[in-house]
């Protein structure tokens, strides 16, 4: 078994992936599409600060947010690349760069439908933070999935931690994701939460805590992702100057297997490492690369002779794909 496929066929016996959800309910691959819709940030504009997250990358910040790049050309190019890679002839439109419910609702509207309209588009995954999560842009995503449409609402948490994300500029609370959870789940939209593994302070307890509190309220999904520092940001100076040390490989993986083993198995995984460009990336140096991560997790779970749910509680607040 070759190792661009060994990963994925072997944690998806071990973990609850949603590639493999996907493949469930639509009967073939679904493969999400990344759309940059020309979005800002509300931590970078200054409504709630200027420059953005501590491990943001400033200068990946263009001239999109005037002028959007149209949502056609940049499906078709998506398509063509899995085409020759997969296969794939189904995509969820995954609006990922920046805060991609920070604009009015017209402005909203245009964009997802702009992507919707395509027949082999089954739905949207819309990337957000928790306080930019309105009634409106609420309503508006409900009334796709009343429409049939696959509709995921993914927010940026990072940490449970109020200290943390102060520490790393992060511009919002717990309190602003309990609250936008809450408003989702009201709607039966499902909830996919990102968190970020190593963030300065923060080692596996922190991790744990986090997780548990995320669980408490109730969660679809989870994207879990390491820590990496990038040219051009805060983190870098510190990491530069010492004050900022990341984790090790052994570490990620090892606290990876400890959230999946506490997870419920009926709640997806949509990603458990993320990658960095070699061209920005200063630390650590595995972050470039996924398959000897994912690798890694998978024999970690392998040696432990587990899988996702091994060690959690029986489940409370987890209905919403169950019932899809």
């Amino acid at each position: 078994m070759s190792s661009s496929t060994r990963p994925e066929r072997v944690l998806s016996a071990r973990v609850n992936t949603f590639g493999q959800y996907l493949l469930r309910r639509y009967g073939q691959r679904v493969h999400k599409l990344a759309l940059n819709a020309g979005f800002t940030c509300p931590n970078r504009d200054g409504t709630k600060g200027i420059g953005g997250c501590t491990f943001c990358n400033n200068v990946s910040f263009g001239p999109n947010a005037q002028r959007p790049p149209e949502i056609d050309p940049q499906l078709d190019a998506g398509r063509q690349v899995l085409a020759k890679r997969t296969g794939a002839r189904r995509f969820m439109a995954y609006f990922q760069t920046y805060t991609n419910t920070y604009a009015e609702i017209a402005v909203l509207r245009a964009r997802y439908e702009a992507a919707l309209i395509h027949p082999d588009v089954v739905g949207l995954s819309v990337g957000t933070r928790p306080d930019c999560v309105s009634e409106a842009v609420l309503d508006l995503l409900a009334n796709y999935r009343a429409r049939g449409k696959e509709v995921w609402l993914e927010l940026g948490l990072q940490s449970a931690d109020d200290q943390t994300l102060a520490r790393i500029n992060r511009g919002h609370g717990f309190a602003e994701y309990r609250t936008a959870v809450t408003a989702a789940h009201r709607r039966g939209i499902p909830v996919c939460t990102h968190l970020i593994i190593g963030l300065p302070g923060e080692g596996r307890e922190a991790a744990l805590n986090t997780l548990d509190r995320v669980l408490e309220l109730g969660v679809e999904g989870l994207k879990l992702h390491p820590l990496h520092v990038v040219k051009h940001t805060r983190l870098a100076i510190d990491w530069q100057q010492g004050a900022y040390q990341p984790l090790t490989l052994e570490d990620y993986v090892g606290i990876c297997a400890d959230l999946i083993e506490r997870t419920p198995a009926n709640v997806l995984y949509h990603r458990l490492t993320g990658t960095a460009s070699p061209e920005i990336l200063l630390a650590p140096e595995w972050c470039s690369r996924k398959w000897a991560v994912l690798n890694a997790i998978e024999a970690e779970l392998f040696r432990r002779h587990t899988r996702q749910g091994a060690r959690c509680a029986v489940p409370l607040n987890y209905k919403l794909i169950n019932s899809a």
